[in-house]
């Protein structure tokens, strides 16, 4: 009966105005479900006041995001005003001054960033001002920055900030980017002291060509380095965190650079190689994006192609809790296949025969993963042809060991 569906329900024992009635449960057994209610209450009370304690720490942090976000909007916005006319100069009637623009044009195949020590080419941009405009824009800029936050672009993290041209330099200071550059590239592409003394070396100019792009790219390209000949964790994550930080400012103006989103990418796998599988994974869904951005702008360079066979690679190979981790975190999963990464890695050999010592041992992978014996034979043996400079290659060449 209905009644009985009820704990503890009374049901009459006779009908009539003067019914009276009986419980279905005993003394005891009314005790026993009084003491589990009150087990309940409890646990609903605790559980709610959990909740609320909840809700007000997020409140808080959302509210601590904010006012991080307000802040370094408005102390970008400054220093942006203070470093875009560092030379000021009386007006004129002239339609422009030099205004220097580096593209390295060629390098060693070798190099990570696919450039090294080039030519450069100068282009001629306006540098003319109004100083009344300049107040104008400046009060005006100062009322956004108190009334608005942006939101911020994961992939990209672009806060919204407006284009500008690059930094107008006095011949002096611009024949000396020009040779800071070229010997930045040099001691990249040199042995574990160079890349120490090309660290340096950008680290003492930051002040001087801290508003340049191609300055900015190789000052993070030099904290990567210093990543990967770190041995102390702290000292790891320190580096990888101040290069990104460079180029999350260099991205505000430069989202067009391929360089800016490549090292961008290597920074944030280097930075999240010891933290949870869910930031490792998310790390990794941010790098391919800007991987993909970068071989959109700069379709040739073998290195993107060798990154990106390596992002499919290790895709392709997620273990059980990783794949259940993706699953949880997106609704549409990255995926990739040994293929797709096997189709990256030859697209670097098709770009640059010889690349690399591990660009070769991951095509014997993927072919042998793929079950070809045959052509994964013949890929271990041309890589055990090319010598090994660097630390990934010491480590391909024990992978060609084990593979043996």
């Amino acid at each position: 009966s209905p009644a009985q569906a009820v704990p503890g329900a009374l049901v009459p024992v006779e009908e009539g105005a003067g019914a009276t009635h009986t419980p279905l449960l005993g003394q005891h057994e009314q005790l026993e479900l009084l003491e589990r209610l009150d087990f309940v209450v409890r646990n609903v009370v605790e559980l709610r006041k959990e909740v609320e304690e909840l809700r007000n720490s997020l409140q808080h942090l959302a509210a601590e995001i904010v006012g991080e976000v307000r802040s370094h909007l408005e102390e970008t916005q400054r220093l942006n005003r203070r470093r875009r006319f560092p030379y000021p100069r009386d007006r004129s009637d002239s339609t422009g001054s030099s205004s220097i623009y580096f593209t390295a044009s060629s390098g060693n195949a070798n190099t990570d960033d696919g450039e090294s020590e080039g030519g450069y080419s100068t282009a001629n941009a306006e540098s003319d001002y109004d100083r009344e405009s300049e107040r104008e824009s400046e009060e005006g800029e100062d009322e956004v920055s108190c009334d608005t936050v942006r939101t911020v672009r994961r992939d990209s993290l672009d806060l919204g900030t407006e284009d500008e041209a690059p930094l107008s330099l006095d011949s002096s200071l611009e024949e000396g980017l020009g040779q800071l550059l070229q010997q930045a590239d040099r001691l990249h592409g040199g042995d574990e002291r160079d890349r120490r003394e090309g660290f340096q070396l950008l680290l003492n100019n930051k002040l001087a060509y801290a508003g340049q792009r191609e300055f900015l790219w190789r000052l993070a390209r030099a904290h990567s380095d210093m990543w990967e000949l770190t041995e102390n964790e702290e000292e790891k994550q320190s580096y990888a965190s101040e290069g990104k930080k460079e180029l999350e400012l260099a991205l505000q103006k430069w989202d067009q650079s391929a360089e800016c989103h490549q090292w961008f990418a290597i920074l944030c796998g280097q930075l999240s190689e010891h933290e949870s599988i869910p930031k490792r994974i998310q790390a990794g869904c941010v790098f391919k994006e800007h991987i993909d951005k970068a071989i959109e702008l700069k379709p040739e360079d073998p290195q993107l192609y060798y990154l990106m066979g390596r992002w499919c690679y290790q895709v392709a190979h997620l273990g059980w809790l990783e794949k259940k981790t993706v699953s949880a975190l997106f609704e549409a999963p990255p995926t990739a296949t040994v293929q797709d990464a096997l189709q990256n890695f030859l697209r670097v050999e098709e770009l640059s025969p010889g690349f690399s010592k591990a660009g070769r041992v991951y095509i014997a992978k993927c072919y042998r993963d793929l079950g070809n014996s045959s052509a994964a034979a013949l890929w271990m043996s041309l890589a055990s042809e090319l010598p090994g400079n660097t630390k990934e290659d010491a480590e391909s060449e024990r992978e060609l060991e084990e593979m043996r």
